[in-house]
């Protein structure tokens, strides 16, 4: 073999070592993007007696006690669901969310567009529970004030457009501009006719506060121990690393067909 045919093969070698190490790279990179959306709003139970703890005072009121006062439509259980989609259709996704939660914010950019085909097209209804794990965790109040509102904008049939409004505006997890109510107002005018004296009332007076409350509160004693917690049929198919929108969507037409 001449000289230059074996410095060609080392050459070539050494170009798919060094291929092989950026692809290393670029997997782990991945996986801990995956595991860092995965963890970033989960919080066990030994977390929350030590969170309970440090933040002792940071978020006073949040816990006020008042009237429980469901948003319009409200359904389910203690009417702690608010719900999209039609009431007759074959397949139910059971959403429990953080509207401060980074991972929530993953999943509605991944499946979005599939969630609004699927039930404006009747296949799929979708229950909405509104959680506020990560003012437990990091301290504040902007996922309760964000649930809030979120809330009165069910009460003006505006609750999916603000929702996707408020994931599409969502700060930092350790930036609490959520707990800001001009913030939510501000972004409600960007949903057409909601940004009305009846809408920034309810916001203002914590209207939904205590029924956002009650929600943790069935969060946490359903066992749930993360956000997003995604379930269709009974099963949490945000922990099936396989699902894809494309799955998902064709689980749904399946049930529909079936």
């Amino acid at each position: 073999m001449s000289e230059k045919n074996r410095d060609g093969k080392r050459t070539a070698r050494e170009r798919l070592a060094v291929e092989r190490e950026k692809q290393k790279a670029v997997d782990k990179r991945r996986r801990t993007l995956i595991v860092g959306a995965s963890i970033v709003c989960v919080l066990g139970l030994a977390t929350v007696i030590g969170v309970l703890a440090a933040n002792a005072g940071k978020d006073k009121g949040s816990e006020k006690a008042g009237p429980v006062v469901a948003p319009s439509g409200a359904q389910g259980k203690d009417s702690l669901a608010i719900p999209v989609g039609k009431d007759g259709a074959k397949s139910t996704l059971t959403v429990w969310e953080d509207m401060r939660c980074p991972a929530c914010q993953a999943f509605e950019v991944a499946y979005r567009p599939t969630l609004h085909e699927l039930a404006d097209s009747g296949k799929l209804r979708i229950e909405y529970h509104l959680v506020r794990l990560i003012d437990g965790n990091l301290g504040g109040t902007g996922s309760l004030r964000a649930a809030n509102a979120v809330a009165c904008a069910q009460d003006a049939a505006k609750f999916r457009d603000y929702h996707d409004v408020l994931y599409a505006n969502q700060p930092k997890e350790t930036d609490d501009a959520f707990a800001d109510n001009a913030k939510l107002t501000e972004l409600a005018g960007k949903v057409r006719g909601l940004d009305t004296p009846a809408f920034q009332k309810c916001v203002k007076n914590s209207t939904h506060d205590s029924w956002v409350n009650k929600s943790q509160k069935a969060f946490q004693s359903g066992g749930f121990t993360g956000t997003p917690t995604v379930l269709l049929g009974g099963k949490n198919i945000y922990q099936d690393q396989t699902m894809t929108p494309a799955k998902l969507k064709q689980m749904v037409e399946d049930a529909n067909r079936g």
